[in-house]
């Protein structure tokens, strides 16, 4: 079987450093979040972000877009502190869904904007590439339609190449613990990237909010012929526990070498985070295929 090179991974994946600049224009808009989601697409474009939430755990989980130093933390995403947050001097506040009852007390300090890429029975995807136009214009930066142009012929270059591998399907998993996991279905950001990418995604049971949890590991039995792909942060204890479990050595997937470690990305993230996992993903498995 004629599998994709590794060069040709790392052609097309150099192809996304022509993607949107990530330069910081000084005559833009001060902005402030509380989404993880929107605050990637706001460093993405290139935003003048001043303040945002759990910035030191971002930077873990999420990875990339890079944080500037200059960037107030608000603390946690549940409690932000709206006194850092006024100080910070933001002239318009960008939330979602998922934080709607700050609203009111964030429009004390700023006009507040509103964009959900996470609502039930909706494209995440589709919602993130109108989030991210949306957002752009309103900041008058065009690299918003440069992010979602490059990713989109990115997502095509990946199918194309990924045609050319064994066909299996993909379960995206992330642990809980050793025996119990969360599973992301085909209405979650890595769900929508495996479709888009040509792949098909392992798990075709119903999920919440994108993900499924607590899943027990012995349903990854019922998955032989998939490739498991595990979205850290994991528990470190998890990990141990795994590399000396006899049902989970005895998985064929484990037994067979199929099963994928990614680097860490934002389970809720919007079009960097999916860029992210198509990139991981498709040097994951060409590696794999290749030996």
């Amino acid at each position: 079987m004629a599998f994709f090179s590794r060069r040709q991974f790392l052609a097309g994946a150099a192809a996304s450093l022509s993607a949107p600049a990530r330069s910081r224009a000084a005559e833009s808009l001060r902005v402030a979040t509380l989404d993880w989601a929107l605050l990637e697409t706001l460093l993405a474009i290139g935003a003048n972000v001043v303040a945002a939430t759990e910035l030191r755990q971002f930077r873990e989980v999420a990875v990339t877009p890079d944080v500037p130093a200059a960037t107030a933390d608000l603390g946690l995403r549940g409690t932000p502190n709206f006194e850092v947050l006024r100080f910070a001097r933001p002239d318009l506040i960008f939330n979602s869904n998922f934080y709607a009852w700050a609203d009111e007390r964030m429009r004390g300090v700023a006009p507040v904007e509103s964009h959900a890429i996470y609502k039930p029975g909706e494209s995440p995807f589709a919602l993130a590439e109108q989030a991210t136009l949306a957002i752009g214009e309103r900041l008058q930066l065009a690299t918003a339609r440069q992010l979602t142009e490059e990713l989109a012929a990115r997502l095509d270059r990946y199918r194309a190449l990924l045609a050319a591998g064994d066909g299996r399907p993909v379960i995206p998993i992330n642990l809980g613990d050793a025996r119990h996991f969360r599973v992301f279905g085909s209405d979650s950001m890595f769900g929508e990237v495996l479709k888009r990418v040509g792949l098909s995604n392992a798990w075709q049971a119903q999920t919440s909010y994108s993900a499924a949890a607590p899943v027990g590991i012995e349903i990854l039995a019922s998955m032989p012929d998939a490739w498991i792909v595990m979205i850290p942060p994991h528990p470190a204890d998890a990990l141990a526990t795994l590399a000396t479990s006899s049902f989970w050595n005895a998985l064929p997937a484990v037994r067979e070498k199929r099963v994928l470690m990614l680097g860490s990305i934002n389970p809720y993230g919007a079009l960097p985070a999916a860029g992210r996992f198509a990139d991981l993903l498709a040097e994951g498995l060409a590696h794999a295929w290749n030996g």
